[in-house]
């Protein structure tokens, strides 16, 4: 009989640890599942046909960009938009600027951002497939693209675009177009064409 309360001390012991190990199995799956619903719109790029990553612009390209973008006006349309960085710079140069991006994630952070900083009403946010956005309404066109997507960009610009429309390609130039102006070099180069038909 002395051994009984030591059992009903030990049942209690391994009653406590078991909640104790249920919460923390909770949790952990928990933020398993909320890290991979955030991980997933940035792994799903390299299951694309094209992969096209999500890689921030650094400051030499939005100095680039700026350079290429002078003198100009209208309307801009960023591909790619990412945090929208090129697209809150455009804005401050005096564009109506837009950005598209199909990473839902990037798309809110960037609309959020808009919010913030009180420019939501000098640009706009799209999340949808490049090769399904209209750039008719565009004439800046700005590019942070890969080397596998260029020639196709290419057509799809000569296809909807007016003469006259200058398009910015950072990173990789466009096949078959001739460049009036490159600026910088290596990862940071700039390429700044003009549609001509």
């Amino acid at each position: 009989m002395e051994f009984e309360p030591n059992l009903d001390s030990k049942i209690q012991n391994t009653s406590k640890l078991s909640q104790f190990g249920k919460a923390l199995i909770y949790t952990t799956g928990g933020l398993a599942v909320g890290v991979s619903i955030i991980c997933i719109p940035f792994v799903s790029p390299a299951f694309r046909k094209v992969c096209l990553p999500y890689v921030p612009a650094t400051t030499d390209q939005l100095a680039g960009v700026t350079a290429a973008l002078k003198g100009r006006s209208g309307r801009l349309l960023d591909i790619g938009s990412g945090d929208g960085r090129i697209v809150f710079t455009a804005a401050k140069l005096g564009f109506k600027a837009d950005g598209v991006e199909l990473n839902p994630v990037l798309v809110y952070f960037s609309r959020v951002s808009a919010l913030i900083n009180r420019q939501h009403h000098e640009t706009k946010f799209y999340r949808q497939n490049l090769w399904k956005f209209n750039l008719t309404p565009y004439n800046n066109i700005v590019i942070f693209g890969v080397e596998q997507m260029m020639k196709d960009f290419e057509k799809k610009i000569l296809l909807e675009v007016k003469d006259g429309t200058v398009v910015v390609a950072c990173r990789f130039p466009l096949p078959n177009m001739i460049p009036i102006e490159t600026i910088g070099h290596g990862v940071d180069t700039i390429w700044k064409y003009v549609v001509k038909r």
